[in-house]
């Protein structure tokens, strides 16, 4: 198994149909941290092909540094209906994204995860990305099942298992576990019998 990242901006325009807005940036490493052969012949493929590929020995702070946006970004846009740009640029909800990141960091670091890149930096890098809609955004618009325990559960499990509070992360997922039960409800009311 090789860990990798995908760090692409696209949107659904229908199923099978996927508009790519911005990037092109794949990181693959082991789960070991190790440098193998297998790791280089998939890197330099995917770069003879146009994709930055770099290979990296922190694939699991890699991780956590992605996990830090998502598990921000993907319900505050859900709940607000915002782009990254428009969560980014309103000053209360690019706070309550830095306190759910500033979580999140904690919980990594009491897994021994330390990073590279600062909360702002991080931040300022969604903005960058512009009037992107999130995954999350995408899925509450077509009326698709929502990936809360990946990007929320998963750090809520771990929070608890290090004895770390996280009450914005909290908070947020339960107000996107209420989200999801909506819609699911919706989406029942609305299916033939």
């Amino acid at each position: 198994m090789i860990g990798s990242l995908a760090y692409f901006s696209t949107d659904i325009i229908e199923p099978g149909v996927i508009h790519h807005t911005e990037g092109n940036r794949l990181s693959f490493g082991e789960p070991d941290g190790s440098r193998s052969e297998r790791l280089k012949r998939i890197a330099d493929t995917l770069i003879a092909a146009g994709f930055r590929c770099p290979t990296t020995t922190r694939i699991r702070h890699e991780i956590w540094v992605k996990l830090l946006g998502n598990v921000a970004f993907n319900p505050i846009s859900a709940l607000s209906r915002a782009t990254l740009a428009g969560i980014c640029r309103y000053p209360p909800s690019r706070a309550i994204a830095a306190a759910m990141m500033t979580e999140a960091q904690s919980v990594a670091n009491k897994l021994g995860v330390t990073f590279r890149v600062s909360l702002e930096k991080r931040i300022s890098g969604a903005e960058k990305v512009g009037d992107h809609k999130t995954s999350m955004l995408q899925d509450v618009e077509a009326a698709r099942a929502i990936e809360i325990d990946a990007l929320l559960g998963s750090v809520v499990e771990l929070a608890r298992l290090t004895d770390t509070p996280t009450p914005h992360i909290d908070t947020v997922f339960a107000l996107t576990k209420l989200l999801a039960k909506t819609l699911e409800e919706s989406r029942a009311k609305v299916s033939p019998a």
